[in-house]
């Protein structure tokens, strides 16, 4: 039908607000008759004039020719007689908002899409769990329940039924889950959603979504059947939406986004596809969908990869586009194909246009070297130079899937980058948020989240940039840096790298970068080889030719070895001094400077680290007073960086050293191993 609807309930038509700005007619009491009778008008017009006409000759349903003909969804008003006799009947009084319906409609016809009579005084009942839903939700409570399994776990006995008529779908106000204005919870069920019942505040917050649900039904049929679905409540949540897109962009994300959910609950088109921008910058993926957005060969680039790397995060190698690409026409799938592959081998750049894309390129090359923090600040500082590729794009989203920046993205620097007013609009810059490095070394010395410490080795060079560490300390004349990795990914490197290789050898795979000014690092978290200081052969020694070199290593105590924690300085190719301590006792080489002596402490208990650890932690921040250097622990523990194969670290066993190898070899069931 054409739009006939006019906004006749002197208020704003978005979400049932009357003139006086509540929603959906609600007070604190419930709503009012007047607050009723003006959302249910609404509704039954917005019915009327969606519903198609009727074919030459041909008469409405039955079900759908009263309403149709006096444009009313509802009954005659229940007197207050009739109320009363049925509180009498139930022995409770009514809660606010289902009572002052009943004084404005005694009962109501489609009640969203799959409610199609409501009770009215004459047909409410008891429920008295008459389908043994009790038995499945919540189903046997455990010694600790939650408030609300307790308040479920009874509600299906206690309950006033109103479904009449429904698609099996169980409509329930509960008079054990009360508020304090009296307001009892309505709870909806139904076996073809399989899910938890849904729980609605009261009889009025149920209504108001069931007209949201209405109105988010006839968009999907209008869409279908390509006939329009406008009124004043669909013009005003249109305009709701573009006043959210510039709110987005002037970085007002937050008053955005609730603009955006509400139009998105009346099911308005482009809705979501705005919203979920914002939520994935706020670390959200959870139905983050892009819906409309993934078709248009112009948002094709920014958010197709963005769900590709989602995919790859829960699918792992699942060769299968995820089901949100459904129904894309085949140059899309072929992109998609392509970028899938670029996201499992770590290669997905984001680009952009303009000085915002200049930033980015600046940025990858600081992140690539470990400069996340300095890569933070470059994609920042350009953000007012970002431009949109067109109205609904509201922010560089593709960032979150680039295979080295997409880690910087956390959900505190995506709200500051929501927050930072774009293409040129006028608003307040945020604060920054805080840098993910910490300085220095001495952060090495915490406990990982899980409470243990791990062991790990490290190279500091310097007067040498990050790509020159490979002709300093490859493994051979052949050795090149490998392609940024992970540190999942550079731990498979390493297992590879000891398949073929004499037991004895210790082969290192190292992530490397800035360390600061002038300086580069090498870092292995974890090395598979244990620390021998007779047999230590630091590569610093061929990397401090005509510079100086700092060897780290740290292993805590595992199993009936002690820890040890062992620091070298070369310079012109010769160890000018090191020392190596267990937290007790320290044995010297060279004239070590006092500062880096860790201090006397009381002997520790054999299986205690805690000796270990003051030294460790003591060496580390005096190590980095002393230089000018650090190591970049989120780059380290969340990045991508650049990896290499090192010589060994430990020289082979001389005549007369012995080694022992332990090989486990996993049989299967039966075969005696």
């Amino acid at each position: 039908m054409t739009d006939t609807s006019e906004d006749r309930t002197g208020g704003d038509p978005t979400s049932g607000r009357t003139s006086d700005g509540r929603t959906g007619g609600r007070t604190s009491d419930g709503p009012t008759g007047e607050d009723w009778q003006s959302l249910l008008t609404r509704w039954s017009q917005e019915w009327a004039d969606a519903q198609p006409e009727p074919a030459p000759e041909g008469e409405p349903p039955a079900r759908d020719a009263e309403p149709l003909r006096t444009r009313w969804l509802g009954f005659p008003p229940a007197s207050e007689e009739r109320i009363r006799a049925l509180e009498e009947k139930l022995g409770h009084r009514l809660p606010p908002s289902y009572r002052t319906f009943l004084a404005v409609s005694d009962g109501w016809r489609y009640a969203g899409g799959f409610v199609w009579l409501l009770a009215g005084t004459d047909g409410v009942r008891w429920h008295e769990d008459a389908a043994g839903l009790s038995e499945y939700f919540p189903g046997e409570l455990d010694d600790d329940p939650s408030p609300h399994d307790v308040l479920l776990a009874g509600m299906w006995g206690r309950a006033l039924q109103l479904d009449v008529e429904s698609d099996a779908l169980y409509v329930l106000l509960d008079p054990g889950d009360v508020d304090e204005a009296g307001e009892w919870a309505v709870y909806t069920w139904a076996p073809w959603h399989a899910d938890q019942p849904t729980r609605h505040d009261s009889f009025g917050t149920f209504m108001e979504a069931m007209y949201r649900e209405f109105h988010h039904l006839e968009v999907s049929r209008s869409e279908r059947t390509r006939t329009p679905f406008v009124n004043a409540t669909t013009r005003a949540q249109d305009a709701a939406v573009d006043r959210a897109r510039l709110d987005a962009l002037g970085g007002r994300y937050e008053r955005a986004s609730a603009a955006l959910a509400e139009a998105d609950s009346f099911g308005r088109p482009r809705a979501r596809g705005l919203r979920d921008q914002i939520r994935r910058l706020l670390g959200e993926t959870y139905m983050v969908y892009f819906q409309g957005l993934t078709a248009d060969p112009m948002y094709v680039p920014e958010v197709v990869p963005v769900l590709l790397a989602e995919h790859v995060r829960m699918r792992g190698g699942d060769d299968r586009l995820p089901h949100t690409l459904t129904g894309a026409s085949e140059a899309v799938l072929e992109t998609a194909d392509g970028i899938l592959r670029q996201l499992r081998e770590g290669t997905y750049r984001y680009t952009a246009e303009g000085p915002f894309g200049r930033a980015v390129e600046e940025a990858r090359e600081q992140a690539r070297w470990g400069e996340t923090d300095a890569a933070w600040h470059t994609l920042r500082a350009a953000l007012p130079e970002w431009r949109p590729l067109s109205p609904d794009h509201l922010a560089p989203i593709g960032l979150c899937a680039d295979s080295l920046l997409g880690a910087l993205i956390t959900r505190e620097r995506g709200q500051e980058l929501l927050a930072t007013p774009r293409t040129g609009l006028a608003g307040d810059i945020p604060a920054p948020t805080a840098d993910l490095d910490p300085p220095g070394l001495a952060w090495l010395a915490d406990a990982d989240p899980g409470g243990s410490r791990r062991s790990y080795r490290f190279l500091l060079v310097e007067g040498v940039a990050p790509a020159g560490l490979p002709a300093l300390i490859g493994a051979d004349d052949t050795t090149a840096l490998d392609a940024p990795a992970t540190s999942w990914e550079a731990r498979r490197l390493s297992s590879g790298d000891q398949d073929h290789t004499a037991p004895w050898a210790d082969r290192a795979r190292m992530a490397v970068g800035r360390a600061g000014p002038g300086w580069s690092f090498a870092f292995e978290p974890r090395p598979s080889g244990r620390f021998h200081e007779q047999r230590l052969t630091s590569p610093a020694l061929a990397a401090s030719a005509g510079t100086r070199a700092v060897t780290v290593w740290s292993q805590p105590p595992d199993g009936l070895r002690p820890a040890v924690f062992h620091l070298s300085v070369a310079q012109d190719g010769e160890e000018r001094y090191g020392l190596t301590t267990d937290g007790t006792t320290t044995t010297t080489r060279g004239p070590v400077p006092e500062s880096l002596l860790p201090p006397s402490a009381q002997p520790p208990a054999p299986s205690d680290d805690h000796g270990h650890h003051r030294a460790e932690r003591h060496i580390l921040e005096a190590l980095s007073a002393e230089l000018p250097v650090h190591l970049p622990r989120f780059a380290l523990t969340h990045g991508r960086l650049h990896t290499l194969r090192t010589r060994p670290w430990n020289r082979p066993p001389q005549p007369g050293e012995t080694y022992l190898t332990v090989r486990i070899v996993r049989g299967q069931p039966g075969d005696g191993r």
